[in-house]
């Protein structure tokens, strides 16, 4: 953390700044996801921003991790660079999308002439770039929103006299003051008596700025202070009936959120951001040197993505669903209710089928692709039942699924969420699941048995860093025991093998394999026969896990 006082902005106060906004967004999360009201009543949006600033903040680590073994240390523009990568690639939502945006216009004065810090002069410029880029990417900007807020702390920015500390407590100040207005300049906040839910994010992340220049922690943020209206609450019990007015107006409104990388020229984006406009709204599109992120709310989503395919390549494409969860059209009768079922993340499509057939509905990750919470809360919705059990399969997801699960709950399903961190582990919950049980009974079951469940995974190294096992390089194969670096070899089998032992040295009963499109020929045949020859009493069993991001994964209980 950042020592009192710091007077330039330098590749340390960078990554200083990226932990503390991660952290200040984590806290206010679920705030944030319930004032959640505008554009779209969908409770993500502390969500996404805590998905868009890990993705950044992973980033900036990276590139510190990459200089750790030599004496040199990170630029200020190697760090602002990756921040705005991490950003843009990792970006979540209509929030996610604008806050990538607003990195990347500051890293665009940050990283000019590879200066190894910057001045409060430098703060400024960065901060009204900022603001001028964000507003920029957005089709229609409405005032009432994070663009006003972004907009407010730039102002107040280059209003202020004074080191970097100076200047952002200025900013901080300016967007908070913004925050507490935007009530007034938007209907649908006005209705629901709170903040703009983005603007909100914006201001946790200015104020983790301020912080990373004094190390003082901002106070928590009440819009009383700042000359809100009595109206603007910011508390979850104050927007109960405006979101459900929101979801009658969603209802009438675009179906899908769409968002997905583009690698493009910027002619062709510019005739892209056309064609969306014309097909939906919410439209934002940011970034710049041939990647893009492109987010719009359309009817036709295969058209969004259709008109991506023509401007360039599209990838990690995501498309949700706006449900309108059991609204009831007057169509058909409504479906009645199961009374139980178990969703589930799964990491690669051979594992669609085994969870199927347990029962299970659920939700496929793709490498590198995540799931937002809106699939999620989709999923529960689609699996129509009193009672969900959630299962994540991924440490990663714990505050994706808290945050759809919370926003099911408002809607009257109870939910249990089983922290389950590998798909081997929600194999082992889903095993011991008795619907006819009761509720909290067969949550306990299901949280016991994943829990007596050690998982590991076999992957390769993407890039040379620090482990627990020591210094990998690039192409190494790792071997990770309940989510830490155990092993570090050159061939899957043999680390499989490896840390296949050192689990099964503390006793078990069943090893479970889950084979990706990755692994080896024989791997399978080759850890069976240790298993028999060493191990007489523990049984094998082997599912095939598709293209699921790990060549292997193992658990054993």
């Amino acid at each position: 953390m950042a020592q009192v006082p710091q007077t330039f902005l330098d590749a340390l106060a960078v990554r200083t700044w990226c932990a503390l906004a991660l952290g200040a967004v984590g806290r206010a999360r679920e705030e944030i996801d319930a004032i959640n009201v505008y554009p779209v009543a969908d409770g993500d949006t502390g969500t996404n921003l805590y998905l868009t600033l890990e993705s950044a903040a992973g980033a900036v680590e990276a590139v510190f991790a990459g200089y750790e073994l030599g004496e040199e240390v990170p630029t200020l523009a190697d760090a602002v660079r990756a921040m705005a990568h991490g950003a843009l690639i990792g970006a979540r939502g209509n929030s996610g999308t604008i806050l990538a945006q607003l990195l990347r216009g500051m890293s665009q004065v940050l990283a000019e002439g590879e200066a190894a810090h910057i001045d409060s002069a430098g703060l400024r410029r960065a901060l009204r770039q900022a603001a001028d880029a964000a507003r920029g990417a957005v089709a229609h900007p409405v005032e009432g929103t994070v663009l006003s807020v972004a907009s407010a702390a730039a102002d107040a920015a280059g209003a202020a006299e004074g080191d970097c500390a100076t200047v952002a407590r200025a900013a901080y100040q300016g967007a908070c003051a913004a925050l507490a207005r935007t009530p007034g300049q938007l209907a649908a906040l006005e209705r629901a008596g709170v903040v703009d839910a983005g603007g909100r994010g914006l201001v946790a992340v200015l104020g983790a700025l301020l912080e990373a220049f004094t190390g003082e922690t901002p106070a928590v943020f009440d819009p009383h202070a700042h000359g809100a209206p009595p109206a603007a609450r910011a508390r979850v019990d104050a927007v109960s009936d405006a979101r459900t007015e929101a979801c009658a107006e969603r209802a009438a409104g675009p179906a899908f959120e769409v968002i997905y990388l583009l690698e493009a020229e910027d002619r062709a984006v510019r005739r892209l951001r056309a064609r969306l406009d014309a097909l939906g709204d919410s439209l934002v599109v940011v970034g710049g040197d041939g990647l893009w992120n492109v987010h719009v709310h359309v009817d036709d989503a295969g058209a969004a993505v259709e008109a991506g395919v023509e401007a360039g390549r599209p990838y990690r494409i995501r498309i949700t669903h706006f449900g309108a969860g059991d609204v009831h059209t007057g169509a058909e009768p409504p479906r009645e209710r199961v009374q139980r079922a178990v969703v589930a993340v799964v990491p690669g499509e051979g594992l669609v089928g085994l969870y199927g057939e347990s029962g299970a509905t659920t939700v496929l990750a793709r490498p590198g692709e995540p799931p937002a919470s809106g699939e999620l809360v989709d999923a529960v919705r689609r699996a129509h039942a009193r009672e969900v059990v959630l299962l994540p399969n991924d440490a990663d997801l714990r505050h994706t699924a808290a945050a759809a699960a919370e926003q099911v709950r408002a809607e009257g399903i109870r939910v249990a969420l089983i922290p389950t961190r590998s798909a081997v582990q929600g194999i082992a919950a889903l095993a011991v699941h008795q619907p006819d049980r009761r509720f909290d009974e067969d949550v306990v079951q299901m949280t016991s048995a994943a829990g007596a469940t050690r998982y590991a995974e076999v992957v390769v190294a993407e890039r040379q860093s620090w482990t627990m096992a020591g210094i990998c390089q690039a192409g190494d194969v790792l071997g990770l025991i309940d989510g830490d670096v155990a092993v570090i070899g050159s061939d899957v089998t043999a680390t499989a093998e490896s840390i296949l032992d050192r689990m099964l040295q503390a006793g078990g009963e069943l090893v479970t394999l889950v084979l990706g499109d990755e692994a080896p020929e024989g791997v399978t045949e080759r850890l069976q026969a240790r298993v028999r020859e060493a191990y007489l009493a523990v049984d094998t069993v082997v599912y095939d896990g598709g293209l699921q991001g790990a060549p292997l994964l193992i658990g054993v209980e």
